[in-house]
């Protein structure tokens, strides 16, 4: 599903912010949960909306969230990027933390309404405009720890932005020893399997200089921080198969979608660190983190066992040049899929 404004100029909204989601729309939606039903959508002043400090979502987790994308098009206009899927994950997420679930079609429409009341400041890409629906878990009530929400607050917000990561080969620390989250929770988008990668990846810039860390428990490579991974060798590209251990990324899904319509192998499979210490070693490998933020970022060095290692031949990356123009081409407009 696409939504779409032509609120805008077709000239082009506001440059974007020199960092990425630190500047805000004015106007979201926002919609209330109380008594067994959901209150009609509003659009609302940004700044309009408060909590207090008895909120359950701030002292018992009651929280998820959703990452997507508004694009300007060639005719000015203002498009989402695959909504349906973040619609859905976004449900899905929410089943499993106990909260009020929103119907797909309130969602759908809060993102639609956020995207119009904000496209005039929608930048020309490479920007974009980033979505944030959030659900939150409302009751007042510190002493509901084993009790879920019975009341909640869902809101879109809005953001102006640029690139999300430097223009340049990422350093990605490979760790073996613990994962990014609880298993049962690696498919929640909640701010709690965040927070908990947080002190390893500290440790990793302070450390190896590294951008980021790959989790791969045990050896069995799951996903990064904040972003999913793939790793490309001439028309193959290969990434770990989807398990409730880590999030089931759209930009991944449609990443594989584009390969496959390229004729490309495609595998998704159990993928361990000691394949890919020997695939990274061929003049030809690649290896890149994708997400809505980072749509796909090239990587040139991991660093296993304390040792830094380049991917491939460095500064060559034609595979993953490829995928990221071809996806950035479909969400701009510029070209046309039946999938997204």
């Amino acid at each position: 599903m696409t939504v779409t404004s032509d609120a805008a100029d077709v000239t082009g909204g506001e440059p974007a912010p020199a960092k990425f989601g630190t500047v805000f729309g004015e106007r979201m939606a926002v919609a209330g949960y109380s008594s067994g039903g959901w209150e009609p959508m509003a659009v609302v002043d940004t700044d309009s909306v408060s909590f207090g400090p008895a909120t359950h979502a701030l002292h018992y987790a009651s929280a998820c969230f959703e990452g997507l994308k508004a694009h300007r098009q060639p005719d000015g206009t203002v498009a989402s990027f695959r909504a349906d899927r973040h619609v859905e994950r976004m449900r899905q997420s929410a089943d499993r933390l106990c909260l009020p679930v929103p119907p797909a079609p309130l969602l759908s429409e809060m993102i639609a309404a956020t995207v119009e009341a904000n496209a005039a400041i929608t930048p020309a890409p490479p920007g974009s405009l980033y979505l944030r629906p959030t659900l939150l878990g409302t009751d007042h009530d510190i002493g509901a720890a084993a009790t879920p929400s019975a009341t909640a607050i869902l809101y879109v917000l809005a953001s102006p932005v640029g690139e999300y990561l430097p223009p340049r080969a990422l350093r990605i620390l490979v760790e073996t020893s613990g994962a990014r989250t609880t298993p049962q929770f690696g498919v929640v988008k909640t701010g709690a399997n965040y927070a908990m990668a947080l002190g390893v990846i500290r440790a990793a810039r302070t450390e190896h200089d590294a951008d980021q860390v790959l989790f791969a428990p045990g050896g069995v490579i799951e996903e990064t921080g904040a972003s999913n991974i793939v790793f490309l060798d001439g028309r193959r590209i290969v990434t770990p198969a989807l398990t409730d251990a880590f999030l089931h990324g759209v930009t991944r899904d449609s990443l594989l979608r584009l390969a496959t319509d390229r004729g490309w192998e495609v595998e998704e499979r159990e993928v361990t660190v000691e394949e890919i210490a020997e695939l990274i070693a061929r003049p030809t490998a690649e290896v890149a983190l994708s997400g809505t933020a980072a749509v796909l970022a090239s990587v040139g060095e991991l660093v296993i066992d304390g040792e830094v290692r380049s991917v491939g031949t460095p500064g060559s990356t034609p595979r993953t040049d490829e995928l990221r123009q071809a996806l950035t081409d479909i969400q701009t407009g510029r070209t046309t899929v039946g999938w997204a």
